[in-house]
């Protein structure tokens, strides 16, 4: 059965940090693309940032450019997103998500697994 729980939310004031982690079992981490992806208030679930099975290579949400940072360590089955410059409107649920054929990097759909999510709050 594959899990994956996410851990690292909380509340924090806007220019602050927060780092989150997304610990996989029950798959092959090492094999699958890794994404995060978030849900603010009121709005649809967006994609956010992912990284490649290996960590070469990493792909980001424009508005996080710069400010996010995903990461992976595959000997501990975890990704991470490291997000600094934390503004109001990075207020969501974010979802880990695991995807192993036919993956489309910033695409919901092709990513089969979900974690239940984290809840981030900015105030400004």
């Amino acid at each position: 059965q594959v899990q994956l729980v996410e851990s690292g939310g909380g509340l924090v004031q806007a220019g602050g940090s927060l780092r989150l982690s997304c610990a996989a079992s029950g798959l092959t981490f090492s094999t699958n693309l890794m994404g995060w992806f978030r849900q603010a208030p009121g709005k649809e679930r967006e994609f956010a940032a992912a990284i490649s099975s290996t960590g070469s290579r990493a792909y980001y949400l424009d508005s996080v450019k710069g400010r996010f940072t995903i990461s992976r360590d595959n000997a501990k089955n975890t990704v991470y997103q490291q997000m600094n410059s934390l503004k109001s409107e990075d207020t969501a649920v974010y979802y880990c998500a695991a995807c192993q054929f036919g993956c489309s990097w910033n695409s919901q759909a092709t990513y089969g697994y979900w974690g239940q999510g984290t809840q981030v709050t900015v105030s400004s």
